[in-house]
């Protein structure tokens, strides 16, 4: 994987905050910390499309017969089936 070299600004107080994580042992350098924050920042919009097309999808799927207590015992046998 081709590295691209980038020059970011922190202030006083940001460096401060990620050299005690890495002085913690959290990371052992900024760039880590930097790709890790990015990792999860991409996991949580991924999640956030994920969730939004999924809410699409039901709204497009039109009204269901189903009851609440069939919905719940269908979850909770899609979970225990997942163990």
């Amino acid at each position: 994987m081709a590295v691209v070299r980038k020059s970011i600004t922190f202030t006083e107080q940001q460096d401060a905050f990620v050299k005690s994580l890495i002085e913690q042992g959290f990371y052992t350098n900024d760039s880590e910390y930097i790709r890790d924050i990015i990792r999860k920042d991409q996991e949580r919009r991924k999640r956030i499309v994920d969730l939004n097309d999924a809410l699409i999808e039901g709204i497009e799927s039109g009204p269901s017969d189903a009851t609440i207590d069939s919905i719940w015992e269908e979850a909770i046998n899609e979970y225990n089936a997942g163990k």
